[in-house]
């Protein structure tokens, strides 16, 4: 999904909302990616609504006072945190994130809006009061949790092949999915290839314009989280991958001369339409394959997290490594160090292999 497409979602969530919401929202637009903004709107929904629902605002949604928010209570906090983890099954991680959203925005209430008078739209501010679940899982407890749902040594390859080449053989008797197969397949090749020769985000590559590509130094303009733009680089072999579908797509997608879009979808209804892949679409590529290949938890954050742990492997850098990524702190991409610690270990039981012969 593109960033104008995104504000246009944007947009029409904050007629929904209270006036104050759309101030927060534009006050944040340079500061925040749009689909993050687009995930505050959602956030912000729930939490209003279940205000309405528990009978602290009678009316609209849009007409929430500020009033309301400053008379809530501790108690009354922690019961909307609840009523995220059970009736709505968020995780302790999501209830953290939302919970977040909430104390951004009262803390610009508070701190950072203010009234013609120069007074702040809130004197209270609840949220500042109400704490994180605690997440007790250490950075080497996920880098357990994920090193089995990555790619590792040779699956890089052999999943690329698979895309490639061996999806379509295993289906080539059903004719409507070898098809599709063979429309896609260099365009899907490609994307899965530069995600695993670059580690962008899901968000970088669906942005992806034409333009965006330097072929002479194999590397992409994206725009990161936070707005900071940044040349990424990606392998040799994604390059040859993307040459082949660029090779095609233009006919094969049906795609007039003004269309920019890197990676776009198969025309269809019935003006023959096409359009640059959205988020989901490219979630629903890799899931399609990852399923079919026999790793159905690999995911587009997955082969980001593949790349991120060869990458660690074979240069072990955590700097340049942090700075490829697009990481604000060195302490997310530490993850990797724990990532590798298996071949730590095989390297232990060879020096005991070893001491077994000299004994």
């Amino acid at each position: 999904m593109n960033k104008q497409h995104l504000y246009e979602r944007i947009n029409q969530k904050l007629t929904e909302l209270p006036w104050y919401v759309s101030e927060f929202i534009d006050h944040h637009r340079r500061q925040m990616s749009a689909s993050t903004l687009l995930n505050y709107c959602h956030d912000f929904k729930i939490f209003f609504d279940w205000l309405i629902t528990s009978g602290f605002h009678e009316g609209k949604r849009q007409e929430i006072s500020l009033a309301t928010l400053e008379r809530l209570s501790i108690k009354q906090v922690e019961q909307f945190l609840s009523y995220l983890e059970t009736a709505l099954a968020n995780s302790k991680q999501t209830v953290n994130r939302k919970l977040s959203a909430l104390k951004s925005l009262f803390n610009y209430l508070q701190n950072v809006a203010e009234t013609a008078e120069f007074e702040p739209y809130i004197y209270r501010n609840i949220m500042a009061k109400i704490a994180f679940n605690p997440i007790k899982e250490d950075i080497e407890a996920v880098a357990n949790r994920i090193e089995g749902k990555i790619l590792h040594d040779h699956e890089y390859e052999q999943f690329r092949q698979f895309i490639a080449f061996d999806y379509g053989k295993r289906y080539k008797d059903n004719q409507r999915i070898y098809n599709f197969h063979l429309k896609n397949r260099e365009r899907d090749t490609a994307l899965v290839s530069l995600i695993l020769g670059s580690g962008l985000r899901l968000s970088e590559v669906s942005d992806l314009n034409l333009d965006d590509i330097d072929y002479k130094k194999h590397s992409v303009h994206v725009i990161r989280k936070g707005g900071k733009a940044q040349f990424v680089y990606f392998s040799e072999q994604a390059m040859n991958d993307l040459l082949e579908y660029l090779a095609v797509r233009e006919q094969r997608y049906q795609l007039p001369k003004n269309e920019k879009a890197l990676f776009v979808s198969t025309a269809i209804g019935p003006n023959k339409a096409t359009r640059r892949l959205s988020n989901r679409a490219i979630e629903k590529i890799i899931e399609k394959y990852a399923k079919a290949f026999g790793k159905p938890a690999l995911s587009v954050h997955k082969l980001r997290h593949s790349f991120a742990t060869r990458y660690h492997k074979e240069n072990n850098d955590i700097p340049k490594l942090k700075k490829h990524l697009g990481h604000a702190s060195v302490q997310t991409t530490m993850l990797y160090t724990h990532m590798t610690n298996k071949e730590m270990k095989e390297a232990i039981d060879h020096m005991d292999r070893y001491d077994d012969k000299t004994d």
